[in-house]
């Protein structure tokens, strides 16, 4: 009878302790941890009682640094890593491939496809992560049993062996599919910042095109390669000529150059698109450009369009849809409802039945401003949910004007007044438009986290409006010679493109009201916000709140992670309060969604930190830093 009891008591002790810290090891197999992108880990080894005893637990040093000064692009390290089958699988912006030993962070293997570092890429060397794939027909000792894949910044699609990197003979040419093979490629114009998506055999990839330097610009073709081989399964293009007199008709890019999802069951491919080109002018492009600037579904096995919904018409903000898809399970009037949640630049977001596409909280279409350019034709209305409201300020009047000092303040108001200012959707004009949110969101790539245990959205946003100006051919060249902005030729459009910060000229912080980077809880059951925070400063005597571009995730731990910022910070979130219960400075900011694992019984955060490709003023690393418990 004691060993009975004894036995009893040792196995009631095991589970309670498996119920607070998951199981011996848990994976990250995904960018988003499931398919669908949801980034939750049942993991509460780390919890609100003791996330303040989180300390470095290893760093890991890539070596792969630029700063841009020598002819190659400047580089940044905003890879999430995966962790299966005990080893940890990271990118770097040389789009290196690198395993490590998850519990100590020592360098397994590494591959180099020698990329093109000098590569005319928009974005800077960045690569955000790779997917993996098991091979069910290969035996589990043979090579490539389990496939890593990345798609890199010169446009290919390489398959390595996941045990020891070396690339998979079988699949393509010596382990790589050529890219490059769409209509209107141009070398530099066209490339791949993102990690491919995995579903049953194949592996699907969009790319990533900088869309304001010209109106025929690349395709934004979507395109699923077999797991094994690298044949061609399918492609689909998001927008095709759809006008009477194709000839006029001059557009390309609408490409996926964010995260696509999947979902097996259902056996569909969400596929978040970016604007048509070329941004700022849509003259060539008549009508609303479908599919550019939504979440379509596609058939897995046909690349067929399931179902589309357009975030944006006509987009003339470069307000692409650059945030993934988000599938979750939501309680709706009494049932539980598949959904794909899919937020935009504009701040809003969209809450879709995963089935049809059909809005599950209202959406209706408002008159928005028209567009006073000579031959461009603005949508008469946008998509404007009801519910959730929008998670970023889409207006702001010479009144609201915020500075750091009297002089900044009257400076902003004189900003404002000067441009056209109609709020959201108001078009670029040759005197000059406000645009809020400008390019930057609203929501970025950084995208959002479901919290499926308390129905809460994680999203981070920014509050950083810019002023744009569309300026005609004839007068571009001198025009652009002024330094107060980025200017972009529009090739072949009528117009070339300015667009510029709206911030005050003595500290470069905006003009408008803070916080300009915020952190909002929406309780998805009913569509409202819970709770919303600043994200990040500028500076430590700047307000809070500052631009971020990294992601966060959320833990069964009642946590919120996130890097992100400006400021070179991870920091640790109450799920149910916002509260701010912990934050540990990182070698340079860290651009980066993190993820988790347990490895043995322990649990790990883990984050890359490297200062933005683009934002010369942050510091440059190459550090994968690791936390745990002591």
């Amino acid at each position: 009878m004691k060993i009975w009891c004894v036995l009893l008591f040792l196995s009631v002790a095991n589970l309670a302790a498996q119920s607070k810290t998951g199981p011996a090891e848990s994976d990250w197999p995904n960018y988003g941890n499931d398919p669908g992108g949801m980034r939750y880990s049942p993991l509460s080894e780390i919890n609100r009682a003791n996330v303040t005893q989180l300390k470095v637990a290893w760093v890991f040093h890539t070596g792969d640094i630029s700063d841009g000064s020598d002819g190659r692009k400047r580089s940044g390290l905003e890879t999430t890593p995966l962790m299966v089958n005990g080893t940890l699988y990271l990118t770097t912006g040389f789009n290196r491939v690198i395993a490590l030993d998850p519990a100590t962070g020592k360098q397994r293997w590494a591959y180099d496809p020698h990329i093109d570092q000098k590569w005319e890429s928009g974005d800077g060397l960045i690569n955000r992560g790779a997917a993996t794939w098991v091979d069910p027909g290969r035996a589990a000792d043979r090579a490539c049993h389990r496939r890593i894949f990345e798609a890199t910044i010169d446009a290919r699609l390489i398959a390595l062996d996941a045990a020891s990197g070396t690339p998979c003979a079988d699949f393509g040419k010596d382990g790589q599919v050529n890219l490059r093979d769409v209509p209107d490629f141009r070398s530099g114009w066209y490339h791949m910042t993102s990690p491919p998506a995995v579903i049953d055999d194949m592996v699907i990839v969009g790319s990533a095109i900088d869309d304001n330097a010209r109106a025929d610009m690349p395709s934004g073709v979507v395109r699923a390669f077999d797991a094994r081989t690298g044949t061609l399964r399918w492609s689909w293009d998001p927008i095709a000529p759809n006008h009477e007199d194709v000839k006029s008709w001059f557009t390309g890019a609408a490409n996926a150059w964010s995260i696509i999802t999947v979902d097996q069951q259902r056996d569909l491919v969400f596929v978040p698109t970016g604007s048509a080109s070329p941004d700022y002018y849509g003259g060539l492009r008549p009508g609303d450009d479908k599919w550019a600037n939504s979440v379509v579904a596609l058939h897995a096995k046909t690349g067929k369009v399931a179902w589309g919904f357009q975030l944006v018409h006509h987009d003339l903000w470069d307000y692409d849809s650059a945030a993934p898809p988000l599938l979750a399970t939501l309680p709706h009037d009494g049932k539980k409802v598949p959904v794909v949640i899919q937020g935009n630049k504009t701040g809003f977001l969209y809450v879709l039945d995963r089935d049809t596409g059909k809005p599950v909280f209202p959406v209706v279409e408002r008159p928005v401003p028209q567009s006073d350019v000579p031959g461009e034709v603005t949508s008469p209305t946008q998509p404007f949910p009801v519910a959730p409201p929008a998670l970023a300020p889409q207006h702001i009047s010479a009144d609201d004007a915020w500075g750091a000092t009297p002089q900044d303040r009257e400076t902003c108001r004189a900003e404002i007044r000067s441009l056209r200012n109609e709020g959201i959707f108001t078009p670029p004009s040759l005197k000059g438009s406000l645009a809020i949110p400008g390019h930057v969101g609203g929501m970025t790539w950084s995208g959002y986290t479901f919290d499926p245990v308390r129905n809460l959205l994680f999203v981070s946003t920014n509050n950083y409006p810019a002023k744009t100006r569309v300026i005609p051919r004839a007068e571009f060249a001198e025009a652009s010679k002024a330094d107060d902005g980025q200017y972009t030729s529009q090739t072949g459009a009528p117009y070339g493109m300015f667009r510029a910060w709206l911030v005050s000229p003595s500290n470069h912080l905006p003009c408008v009201p803070p916080p300009w980077g915020m952190l909002t809880a929406v309780d998805m059951a009913e569509g409202r916000i819970r709770w919303q925070v600043p994200l990040g400063s500028f500076s430590a005597t700047a307000p809070a709140g500052a631009v971020n571009l990294g992601g966060s995730i959320a833990t069964a731990g009642g946590l919120v992670f996130i890097a992100g910022t400006w400021d070179p910070f991870i920091r640790a979130f109450d799920a149910e309060s916002g509260k701010e219960v912990w934050k540990a400075q990182l070698p340079a900011s860290g651009h980066a969604t993190p993820m988790t694992y347990s490895m043995n019984g322990k649990q790990y955060v883990v984050i890359a930190a490297s200062g933005h490709a683009q934002i010369t003023e942050e510091k440059q690393s190459d550090a994968i830093v690791a936390f745990a418990l002591p």
